[in-house]
């Protein structure tokens, strides 16, 4: 393994341009694997059985690589009892807790779809997702900070209350059957999560093939809802064995994961990462925490931090900083929004990251792309984001599709092994986005000479809020929803924190005279926090082109003027 880890940056010439143009192929001399996640798992379980494998510092649960394995094969019991068969989907609605990660496992070991559920959901969001997937039944957590999970579910599903647990029949949400509770406290109508580990019943051996789907990951929609990117055992395993090469993991690792679960970031990169090489996965807490991040991981001697820019700032800025030692520290992924230059060099320098990449993708790409390696020069690992990972081609395309030469930005396609299999009961958005096999980003990229990409914008207006995409179709076709909304607009503006923030102009309909307050109110419960618009603007009339067409980009300046907004210099 040590030879596929050194010769990552020897391998240079395999990702050069083709022909002058702005088109890239991964090496192919490291062979795809065929595992599925329970045969990776199985693997990595037989061979380092007594190294430790999961800590939970919130929870206080430390497991083995056996006592994971043995975790996971007791919940897919319980499943299989609840007479979920292969191909079902089961929903996962949970921040980062020991039961998210012992049902990722525990579906694949069935042949189950595992439904990643936002923790940030409201009813909406939720009934939607649960709908659309076809979710026989989803395992929740109780509640985190003002989400109260439970209470959302009895929201859309009064029918608990009286229902026996299991057999749930709900007018809003015909296909769930069963909803298994996180914690030890009864719930009318739901199972305990506890109570389904403690089940003997039988385990069986299911025929499983790699190619199968295995994931459903909701992504915001430029049409309103979000999409559901359906994701193989074969994209995700892979994707993860690549990623951990290119941070030299082996087993002597220990990765601190603060970002989320739910996010192909916790589940792939960190997760399967992981696994593929039995490295060590310590959790700091059920959400974020710059404190409890830097704890877990010099105390626990992490060699390796995942995050999106806004953690390693709010870590670099956290008053204990100067009194934690990170001296243990190695690598990680920076990645979930473009990476500002200087605080880039300031992780290398002062949290010891001296060999941290730099990651780019998309979950519609199982999700890495493009990744920086360990032994880049400093340059290249803050001001791009590295080189087209293995059996992967990367082009960029100008508005006809044809490929443009080097240096000259464009559309960013990417095309192999990791794409994914499409959106879930959704051909036509599937065929829109995926064109001979090429999966068409929507980001405005670079590639120069050497093979080396950078993200200079997005084709659409998508605006990324502390690494989460936000779709501003969705929130206005939300907003529309309101008596008092004719009208509206929704873009991002630049935000030190948070990278962008979203801004929502409104029309109003004669007669009305709605608040900000009033607007936010209406939000609060039934879209995620992020996409509440931060700024709101009541106006006359929009800004137009001849054509009718509305012109954001006049609206954005004149918000940036307006606040005294700067755009940060980004990698």
């Amino acid at each position: 393994m040590l030879g596929l880890f050194t010769s990552f940056r020897e391998a240079a010439a395999m990702v050069l341009p083709i022909d002058g143009l702005a088109q890239v192929r991964g090496r192919h001399d490291i062979p795809l694997s065929t595992s599925t996640i329970p045969q990776l798992l199985a693997a990595t379980a037989a061979r380092f059985a007594d190294r430790p494998a999961v800590v939970f510092r919130e929870q206080g649960i430390r497991w083995t690589w056996a006592e994971f394995a043995a975790e996971v094969d007791a919940l897919a019991a319980g499943l299989h009892g609840l007479g979920l068969r292969h191909g079902d989907r089961v929903g996962i609605w949970s921040p980062n807790r020991a039961e998210w990660l012992v049902t990722q496992f525990a579906t694949a070991r069935l042949g189950l779809v595992l439904v990643n559920v936002n923790p940030a959901y409201r009813l909406a969001e939720l009934e939607y997702a649960l709908n659309k997937s076809g979710c026989r039944a989803l395992i929740a957590a109780e509640r985190l900070k003002s989400s109260d999970y439970l209470g959302m579910l009895q929201a859309l599903a009064p029918e608990l209350a009286s229902c026996e647990p299991g057999a749930l029949k709900a007018a809003k949400l015909p296909v769930l059957q069963a909803v298994i509770r996180m914690g030890d406290d009864r719930t009318p109508g739901m199972l305990n999560y506890g109570a389904l580990l403690r089940r003997a019943a039988a385990l069986p051996e299911v025929a499983l093939d790699a190619h199968e789907p295995i994931n459903i990951q909701f992504t915001s929609g430029t049409t309103g809802h979000p999409k559901g990117a359906t994701l193989t055992h074969h994209n995700v395993v892979n994707n993860a064995r690549f990623i951990a090469m290119a941070m030299r993991f082996s087993e002597a690792d220990k990765l601190c994961i603060p970002v989320p679960l739910y996010h192909c970031f916790g589940m792939v990169l960190a997760v399967l990462a992981c696994v593929s090489t039995g490295a060590a996965m310590v959790f700091p807490g059920e959400a974020f925490d710059a404190g409890a991040t830097l704890a877990a991981v010099a105390e626990e001697r992490c060699t390796a931090l995942h995050g999106v820019p806004t953690m390693f700032i709010a870590e670099l800025d956290h008053p204990d900083f100067a009194r934690v030692d990170l001296t243990c520290l190695r690598t990680g992924i920076m990645a979930g929004s473009p990476c500002p230059i200087e605080t880039m060099k300031r992780v290398i320098a002062e949290m010891h990251l001296r060999e941290i990449t730099i990651a780019y993708g998309m979950t519609e790409t199982s999700p890495v792309s493009f990744q920086s390696a360990a032994d880049d020069p400093l340059e290249r690992r803050v001001s791009t984001v590295g080189r087209i990972q293995p059996h992967l081609e990367a082009k960029v395309v100008d508005g006809e599709g044809r490929t443009v030469p080097v240096g000259t930005p464009g559309e960013l396609w990417v095309r192999g092994y990791s794409v994914m299999q499409g959106y879930w009961d959704d051909a036509e958005r599937t065929r829109e986005a995926i064109v001979d096999g090429w999966m068409r980003t929507g980001d405005l990229a670079t590639i120069d000479a050497e093979g080396y990409g950078n993200i200079v914008g997005r084709v659409k207006d998508m605006l990324i809020r502390g690494g989460e995409n936000v779709y501003p179709r969705e929130i206005e076709e939300f907003l529309y929803r309101h008596p008092a909304v004719q009208t509206v607009q929704v873009f991002g503006v630049p935000d030190a924190k948070y990278g962008e923030e979203v801004c929502a102009w409104i029309v109003p309909k004669p007669g009305h005279a709605p608040t900000e307050e009033a607007i936010r109110e209406f939000c609060r419960g039934q879209i995620a926090h992020y996409k509440v618009p931060r700024y709101i603007r009541f106006v006359e009339q929009m800004p137009m082109t001849v054509t009718g067409k509305a012109q954001k980009f006049v609206m954005r300046q004149q918000m940036i003027d307006e606040l005294k907004l700067s755009i940060a210099r980004t990698a």
